[in-house]
């Protein structure tokens, strides 16, 4: 990848060392590290090292807040260098202004000038620094790889009026007995989207771990699991049957088991019922409320995003996030019997990730979508406003998860250490999706953030658990 200067490569890691701040100052409250390292610049008088971990934690915040902050600097400098926009500078202006006074405000309630209360000003100085500095970022990546108008003028949405279409090719189904028996087994399997049930069933998994307490147990987690991945498989199947006729336009599509006539429609729908029967039934065993959230999840994605939201409204992938956070919900319900805010906020996560992690694959596959009428938002705005769109909701992620570590007691340095790597990766497939603008970068972010996700709730459930 060639990328003109290195002013983008910079103000990504400036964002990252701003979003490491984040996570660590959300860790320190957590574990009373401040109160551990009452002193400042060092601990106890002022020029003393720590005398135990939580210590360490606080006094290393602060080294990496120092090298942020020449970062900073060093952007800002940059940006009037390279004759940023108006925009980029201002916004980078107030992160430079505001880091002292962040810095300041934290430095006195280490010192117990000011009330511990004031910590989470704190906190909120740090993600408003972070936000600024990343709309640097997304303006800049606008400015220099953007293209203007970049978006079909005659594609409308929830109409007729749609692009040509070409038939795809037919994909090849065995006849001889055996091959097609196996062919038929497998197909059914397919109907489940085997694929998204390990990542939605670990959004169940980490909300149980999260919630905890009494109602943690075997049968609730196996039980509500078993019924997660089957709802994931009715959903799955339903959608495979509502959308078989336009699976045969595209090209990614064309061979799913309906629309090669591999299964019946007739036995798709009895096997997504038996699949959404069985699903509820296990689901009411564990309680009434995660039940009708497992209803909700399965209607919601079937006939909500399926029917309504995906062929109608370029915002098809922003509202139909709400289908992967229910997980999330039905894992927090199934422990404690309601909807917590620990769930809340981890289903705000996925709903956010959503965004940013399918526009990628919208961009890897925009003439598909555009041949099977789907108003995808690079069909619809164009590549360089979805480009813009992942940059922002990568950032609304990142400050979610930052959320989340501030409520969520039991997360802590695994969580904390994967969070910052994988969001570092992730941030920089984008910034080379930006410059590249190619297939396979689009495909590189798009696993960049399947890594992040299925690692950071890996770790919710290690810290949950183990920690």
């Amino acid at each position: 990848m060639t990328i003109p200067d290195r002013f983008p490569a910079v103000l990504a890691a400036t964002a990252m060392g701003v979003y490491l701040l984040l996570v660590v100052g959300a860790t320190t409250s957590l574990t009373e590290a401040a109160a551990a390292c009452s002193g400042w610049p060092l601990c106890g008088g002022g020029a003393a090292l720590p005398s135990e971990t939580a210590g360490w934690i606080a006094l290393g915040h602060r080294a990496v807040a120092a090298v942020v902050g020449a970062l900073v600097v060093l952007s800002v400098a940059l940006a009037w260098r390279d004759g940023a926009s108006r925009r980029v500078r201002g916004a980078l202006a107030a992160a430079l202004l505001l880091f002292p006074a962040q810095a300041g405000v934290g430095a006195l309630v280490a010192l117990g000038d000011l009330p511990a209360s004031l910590g989470p000003v704190h906190l909120l100085l740090g993600v408003t620094i972070f936000g600024a500095v990343l709309a640097a970022l997304a303006w800049w990546l606008e400015a220099e790889t953007g293209v203007a108008d970049d978006a079909p003028v005659d594609f409308q949405p929830g109409t007729d009026d749609l692009p040509p279409v070409e038939e795809a090719p037919e994909a090849e189904v065995p006849t001889a007995t055996v091959p097609r028996l196996k062919a038929t087994a497998a197909a059914y399997f397919r109907l489940m989207k085997p694929r998204l049930m390990w990542l939605l069933c670990l959004v169940a998994a980490a909300a149980m771990a999260l919630a905890g307490g009494s109602g943690f147990t075997p049968y609730v987690v196996a039980a509500t699991l078993a019924g997660g991945a089957l709802s994931i498989g009715a959903s799955g199947t339903f959608n495979h049957v509502f959308e078989r006729d336009i699976d045969r336009r595209m090209q990614r599509t064309n061979d799913r088991p309906l629309a090669t006539d591999l299964v019946p429609v007739r036995n798709a729908l009895a096997f997504g019922l038996s699949l959404a029967a069985v699903s509820l039934g296990l689901f009411w065993t564990v309680n009434p409320l995660t039940a009708v959230l497992g209803l909700v999840a399965i209607l919601f994605y079937s006939v909500v995003y399926t029917l309504v939201l995906k062929p109608n409204t370029v915002q098809n992938t922003v509202i139909g996030g709400a289908a992967g956070a229910l997980p999330a919900l039905i894992g927090w319900a199934a422990v404690t019997g309601e909807v917590g805010g620990g769930g809340l906020l981890l289903a705000l996560v996925i709903f956010l990730w959503t965004p940013a992690h399918f526009y990628n694959l919208a961009l890897a596959y925009k003439d598909d979508y555009e041949r099977g009428g789907f108003p995808m938002m690079p069909v619809v705005r164009g590549e360089t406003a979805t480009r813009r769109h992942i940059v922002w909701y990568l950032g609304a992620t990142l400050v979610a998860a930052v959320a989340l570590a501030a409520v969520a007691e039991p997360l802590g340095a695994l969580y904390a250490a994967v969070g910052v790597a994988l969001g570092a990766v992730f941030l920089w497939a984008v910034v080379r999706l930006h410059y590249e603008q190619t297939e396979s970068a689009a495909f590189r972010a798009f696993h960049a953030s399947n890594a992040y996700l299925g690692l950071l709730l890996f770790a919710v459930v290690f810290d949950a658990l183990v920690v």
